[in-house]
């Protein structure tokens, strides 16, 4: 058989051969939206390795972006990539020092920004000494007389010209993304050309996020976080078109773009969906041309699932991933199938999962018991960036810190943190069965459960609260939810109500932020 390197480049030399009229579309610019065709973006972004190699970098280097989903992220994307550079993505909502430590940390040389978000780059260019300039992106414009601040547009005029792609072993990384630290310190996840082309693969798979060309997706998740759950990749290689949001994602925006790009699939986590939702419910809008909603980051309530599924008039696909998976774990099918449920699914090939107890011992029934989740695949971390030792147990086993299920069909239902337990008075609370209950309740829009130091027990649970729009609630009414449901020992004596809910970029309920804020005694 042939040596065919498994290199990202090939994703987009596919779109461009086979599909090169199917649209990458950016929402919101001064025109409205702005879409290219993948033959045409194949062009620019391999005219822009170009120029990134005559800018003096080379195989290996790092380029760092901060930048929303738009056109001229993804075009950064493939011709860093491409051309074997690494695409480091940084998460605008972090501090500017977290940035510059990650910065720091991965070396990297330049950094492309989006819209909005000069003035943290311009920070960033002076807070660290391995960066030698920017790149703006999103038709940003440098101040006069800036050397080190380049407009992508006139790098590609004065500088572009055509670069060989995949030249280089597929083992090579491609991409480094840190986790988005919400239980722990953040840390850096290394994706190489093969684990991504794999990890898409597995993602095409029929009983997976099964895009073909029939598709438009709308990628709600942002391109900083875990490779955008893969959806650059995937879309070309199967000629889909690609909605790109930018920086905003209100219901009203994602309404439009639904309409105007007759959207069929789209990607996000569940609050995402909940500002459509209530958006449809208060305009009495419709989504006709949608037909799956793919939701993941974090648990969603089932009457949030059903409201969806019937506001929607579409499949929602409940799914789990990590960054250290690139990140996508499980995901239930696309249809309704025998053994089915809701859960997260179950994995597709190239994925396996084992459950242990807390010494790390294999459950002897892998059905049906709440054990320690570990996984093993082409697409997992085996070492983070720049440590000496690896992630993986001596069997190649990721522990990913959760706990979890699986029902006899093989279906994987999370059951929380093993961080996040509560011990209360020498035994365990599992906040998640809480949240599940009281997240069921209409009036109620987000919750979490968190750990509060108790002198007298050690720890108790500390109930924190979003109630849904214009609704509330009483406490006792949330206590008589509970009663009878979990014991009357795990029920939380104080309540928290917030207006917002602390939220990671990714959509997840930072309970970092909860512990730190409500968590001592």
């Amino acid at each position: 058989m042939q040596d065919y390197a498994l290199t990202v480049d090939r994703f987009l030399d596919h779109g461009a051969k086979w599909h090169g009229q199917a649209q990458v579309v950016t929402a919101g610019g001064p025109d409205g939206d702005a879409g290219i065709g993948y033959g045409d973006l194949r062009v620019r972004a391999n005219r822009l390795s170009g120029a990134l190699l005559d800018l003096g970098l080379k195989p290996g280097d790092r380029i760092a972006t901060l930048a929303w989903n738009t056109q001229h992220h993804v075009e950064v994307w493939y011709a860093a990539m491409g051309v074997g550079l690494v695409c480091h993505t940084l998460n605008p909502r972090l501090t500017i020092a977290h940035l510059a430590a990650m910065v720091a940390k991965a070396d990297d040389r330049v950094l492309a920004v989006g819209t909005g978000l000069r003035d943290i780059a311009e920070a960033l260019l002076d807070a660290c000494p391995s960066l030698e300039r920017l790149i703006l992106l999103d038709g940003e414009t440098p101040e006069a007389g800036r050397t080190d601040v380049l407009a992508l547009e006139t790098l590609l005029a004065d500088r572009g010209r055509p670069a060989v792609w995949g030249d280089f072993d597929e083992r090579s990384l491609a991409g480094l993304c840190f986790t988005s630290g919400t239980t722990g310190a953040p840390k850096g996840v290394g994706y190489t050309h093969r684990s991504n082309y794999l990890h898409t693969l597995r993602a095409l798979q029929a009983d997976s996020i099964a895009l073909t060309a029939a598709d438009s997706v709308l990628v709600a998740v942002p391109m900083f976080h875990a490779n955008a759950w893969g959806l650059p990749f995937a879309a070309p290689a199967v000629g889909a078109n690609l909605v790109l949001p930018g920086r905003v994602t209100d219901g009203a925006s994602l309404a439009r773009l639904i309409d105007r790009h007759q959207v069929t699939v789209a990607v996000g986590v569940p609050t995402v969906w909940l500002g459509l939702l209530d958006h449809l419910d208060a305009t009495g809008g419709q989504t006709h041309s949608l037909e799956r909603v793919i939701i993941g980051g974090s648990s969603c309530p089932d009457s949030l699932l059903k409201r969806m599924e019937s506001r929607f008039g579409a499949t929602v696909q409940t799914s789990w991933g990590m960054t250290e998976l690139s990140p996508l774990g499980a995901i239930s099918p696309r249809t309704d199938q025998p053994g089915a449920a809701r859960g997260s699914g179950r994995p597709p090939l190239g994925l396996d999962l084992l459950l242990t107890d807390a010494d790390g011992q294999p459950l002897p029934d892998q059905r049906d018991g709440v054990g320690h989740l570990k996984v093993k695949g082409q697409s997992v971390v085996n070492r983070y960036f720049g440590a000496e030792t690896t992630a993986t147990d001596q069997d190649g086993w990721f522990d990913t810190g959760d706990l979890a299920s699986l029902d006899e069909a093989g279906n994987l239902t999370l059951a929380g943190r093993s961080k996040d337990l509560i011990k209360s008075g020498g035994e365990w609370i599992n906040p998640v069965e809480i949240e599940e209950i009281i997240g069921a309740l209409p009036s109620v829009g987000l919750v979490a459960v968190i750990g509060r130091a108790d002198p007298k027990w050690g720890e108790r649970p500390l109930m924190v609260i979003e109630p849904a729009r214009g609704q509330e609630i009483e406490d006792d009414e949330l206590k008589a939810a509970l009663k009878g449901q979990v014991a009357d020992w795990w029920i939380p004596e104080r309540v928290v109500r917030v207006e917002a809910m602390p939220l990671a970029a990714t959509g997840k309920i930072n309970k970092t932020v909860l512990r730190a804020t409500y968590g001592g005694a």
